[in-house]
């Protein structure tokens, strides 16, 4: 299984290189975040002219997630357990969700499309929420492994920070001043990683950014940030195979300010199905 995730940056100003991504590079699952939509205004034509599944999870023109799957799409959830909701100059443990996470079972794996708020500033309200956001979701990880041990899951999707220094070539971006970088952030992801949630690309894929400010020449300058993760549980971990950056994807017209991330599994198949290989 070839297991793709990609901050879209509207779904609908993208759809044709989404689909021709998935299609050249012969995915079977994106987990796409930022789509910009609803349900009903997702391009989801071009998708199933290619053969792929959709669960799509937006509420207006911002946020939103949606996954596709050449595979069924099962057991889908538009929150996981205690996700915390955000209203500008509102407190409170019932404000509105936003449409930040998406989840489903794919050929038994657990897979979560995830675009983690932004923070915006260190005295924003908005930094507050996603601290609150990150501790939620690593509740919820300790919690579903407890409940399903020795079962694969997996977080993909933006997550809003640069774990380590090396993830950061962006000049502009200084700990202390900016979001991202933040000792509290970096503990916030350090945290899903003592819960079990290990990235998977960086032990293959060292180096690479996965986004570049549209300004400033921020692209050609190389001037980018490692924000867009794939966390796996150790069942997970145990079936990676491959991982790559698509770094090209930035090129081009109309691109996002983000480049997919892949991960590869080898994925046992059923003994009973005989016209199906070992692995896929």
């Amino acid at each position: 299984m070839r297991i793709a995730t990609w901050n879209v940056n509207s779904i609908r100003t993208r759809v044709d290189r989404t689909v021709e991504f998935l299609q050249r590079e012969s995915v079977d699952v994106l987990l796409m975040q930022e789509i910009k939509c609803k349900p009903e205004q997702f391009p989801r034509q071009p998708f199933e002219d290619a053969g792929y599944e959709l669960a799509v999870h937006g509420l207006n023109q911002w946020n939103g997630v949606a996954i596709a799957s050449l595979s069924p799409i099962e057991d889908v959830e538009t929150s996981f357990p205690g996700m915390p909701g955000f209203l500008k100059g509102s407190d409170g443990p019932d404000l509105p969700l936003e449409a930040r996470a998406l989840g489903a079972t794919i050929d038994g794996v657990r897979l979560w499309s995830l675009y983690v708020p932004n923070g915006r500033g260190l005295d924003d309200p908005h930094y507050a929420y996603k601290l609150d956001w990150y501790a939620a979701l690593e509740r919820y990880v300790r919690e579903w492994q407890a409940a399903h041990p020795g079962e694969p899951i997996a977080l993909g999707g933006d997550f809003n920070v640069c774990p380590t220094d090396a993830d950061n070539g962006d000049p502009s971006m200084v700990e202390g001043v900016s979001t991202h970088l933040s000792p509290a952030e970096r503990a916030a992801f350090q945290a899903l990683v003592d819960a079990g949630m290990a990235d998977v690309v960086r032990p293959l894929v060292p180096e690479g950014y996965t986004y570049w400010d549209y300004k400033q020449l921020r692209f050609p300058r190389n001037e980018g940030l490692r924000i867009d993760f794939v966390l796996g549980s150790p069942a997970f971990q145990d079936l990676v195979a491959g991982a790559a950056i698509h770094r090209d994807e930035r090129k081009g017209v109309q691109p996002s300010d983000h480049v997919p991330v892949v991960v590869d599994l080898d994925l046992p198949v059923d003994e009973d199905d005989d016209d199906r290989p070992m692995f896929l």
